[in-house]
């Protein structure tokens, strides 16, 4: 009877690879089906913008420029998976984006840019010399300086007695949820600025637009304090992710 011996199992794979089991693609067409897929969607962009774009697909463009040659719509899934939501993910801690799987520094610290670029973009579009007649003008005015905060920050807006801005400065920053005042500090940054009017603001990074008691009182420190100066308190707007509050609208306060 002949005898056959079995084929090595090194033979087998290099005669006939793709017999069993799943395909294989070769690398190179790997990496040029990645690199149309790419090219793709930046078109897509290009033509169509992002407003059609599901969140994990805007999170996988703007990886592309962080992690080369990869697929970044695992990672991009992940993090919404993670994180919950694209604003989360933007908003995530740089040490917690590096524990994504597939993350790199590069593509986290590019993440970490997209608010800060987008605040700057806001502040720059800003009229430097507006004139805040009410709290919709105030609102709309300071909301961009707080964008992508996750500390609470206390800002300072001077103004001239027509109401137009002269200067308009972060005094204080706290933790996430809350920030010494100096009323000292505010009373001298108005003094220096030579200003008619102030008017204070601070945001609820991780809360709602609700004025605390601490809130309440420090206004009435700062009203005060300025009322010795002969410069008015217009206003303290609260400002939270989605809305704005004004203390004087609330009753909190009247201007002098």
């Amino acid at each position: 009877m002949p005898c056959f011996s079995a084929p090595s199992s090194q033979s087998n794979n290099s005669a006939q690879p793709h017999i069993k089991g799943d395909f294989i693609m070769p690398q190179n067409e790997k990496s040029a089906l990645h690199k149309g897929h790419r090219q793709r969607l930046k078109q897509r962009f290009l033509s169509d913008g992002l407003d059609q774009f599901e969140p994990h697909n805007v999170l996988e463009i703007l990886l592309f420029f962080g992690i080369p040659q990869k697929d970044t719509n695992p990672i991009a899934h992940e993090l919404i998976n993670t994180f919950g939501s694209l604003s989360a993910a933007f908003d995530a801690p740089f040490e917690e984006l590096l524990k994504i799987k597939g993350m790199t520094e590069n593509a986290a610290v590019l993440m970490k840019m997209v608010p800060a670029i987008f605040r700057r973009y806001e502040l720059d579009k800003l009229d430097q010399s507006a004139v805040l007649k009410n709290s919709r003008d105030i609102g709309q005015y300071i909301k961009p300086f707080f964008k992508g905060k996750i500390n609470e920050e206390f800002y300072v807006i001077c103004l001239d007695n027509t109401c137009k801005v002269m200067s308009c400065k972060k005094l204080f920053e706290g933790t996430i949820t809350s920030a010494q005042i100096s009323v000292r500090k505010i009373v001298e940054t108005a003094l220096s600025c030579n200003c008619a009017n102030v008017i204070v603001a601070h945001n609820h990074p991780q809360g709602l637009a609700i004025p605390s008691h601490a809130d309440i009182c420090v206004t009435n420190d700062i009203y005060k304090a300025l009322k010795t100066c002969e410069i008015r308190l217009l206003d303290h707007l609260i400002v939270s992710p989605s809305d704005y509050v004004s203390l004087m609208e609330g009753g909190y306060f009247s201007p002098g």
